[in-house]
């Protein structure tokens, strides 16, 4: 097994992730309790809740209409009681380290839009799917065919001869069931995706927020960037109960990201948006693939 720390402290690692939800379970509107601000913060970092400017909620610890309005979309989105309230269900989802990228955009509910019953064609009969996409469905143009990429890293945290394997594999589980290829640039010439470890801000405007809470993230097509978080202990074969992510099971997410999947509301997808420490997660589910072929008319 492998496993790699930052070899350069740039920021403060926040060693207990979500945990500070633990102390406002049971909270709801009404309440005034220390803390709340920062689930403002939480569900507003993932598309949840939005205060107008200057609003006089949007940083004490009120549990507000609008609050209790976002919990309820987000126990909509995952499938939990929609109370309204932080439950112990709730707080147990939200606790769990996850991809960094929203679940809503410019307030288009991902989660929820993408959902549909096929009923012919190419996918199996009459299922429900919960795969989604990115607002206005961004994709690779038609004759984009291949793509490539190339390692570009601000913090060494995983030797590029170990890497490259892992990400050679999770291109592969989407390429097998799409019409894309993949393959590393040459060395001088661009890349269409470009792949790398970052500690908090690293200049795309998506800072990481320490250990054990966002792992990684990607930009929806055509941007083509994957970035991990370097604060987080990455391995190629975790051992489970441990703090400790799989490379692999990211990269497949990510590059859903980048390929032009949103998160999925189905929990064994690979597009669902958190995953367990110490996990592997790095086959494509049946949503996986029916999203991808949706995407891309295939």
């Amino acid at each position: 097994m492998f496993m790699f720390s930052p070899s350069v402290v740039l920021s403060k690692p926040n060693e207990q992730g979500f945990e500070f939800l633990k102390h406002l379970q049971g909270c709801h509107k009404g309440k005034n309790l220390k803390g709340v601000h920062q689930l403002k913060q939480y569900l507003e970092k993932f598309g949840y809740l939005h205060y107008e400017k200057h609003s006089a909620h949007a940083k004490d610890d009120e549990f507000d209409e609008l609050l209790e309005s976002a919990v309820k979309t987000y126990q909509l989105n995952y499938h939990l009681n929609v109370s309204g309230s932080l439950d112990s269900q709730t707080v147990n989802q939200m606790i769990k380290p996850r991809c960094g990228v929203p679940d809503i955009i410019n307030g288009t509910t991902r989660m929820q839009s993408g959902k549909k019953k096929h009923q012919h064609g190419p996918l199996s009969l009459h299922t429900v799917s919960h795969f989604s996409f990115f607002p206005n469905a961004p994709r690779w143009p038609a004759d984009k065919t291949h793509l490539t990429y190339r390692f570009r890293s601000s913090v060494q945290v995983v030797p590029p001869q170990t890497l490259r394997p892992v990400i050679s594999s999770a291109f592969a589980k989407w390429a097998a069931v799409s019409k894309f290829t993949f393959a590393e640039a040459q060395p001088g010439f661009n890349s269409d995706i470009e792949i790398g470890f970052h500690r908090g801000s690293h200049g795309d405007n998506e800072p990481f927020d320490g250990r054990g809470t966002t792992l990684a993230h990607a930009f929806a097509p055509p941007i083509g960037l994957f970035h991990y978080d370097a604060d987080e202990s990455w391995s190629t074969n975790p051992t489970p109960n441990t703090l400790v992510f799989d490379l692999e099971s990211l990269a497949v997410h990510e590059i859903g990201h980048l390929l032009g999947l949103g998160h999925s509301e189905e929990r064994n997808a690979i597009m669902f948006s958190s995953i367990e420490s110490g996990s592997v997660k790095r086959d494509l589910h049946a949503d996986d693939i029916q999203g991808i072929q949706t995407l891309y008319n295939i």
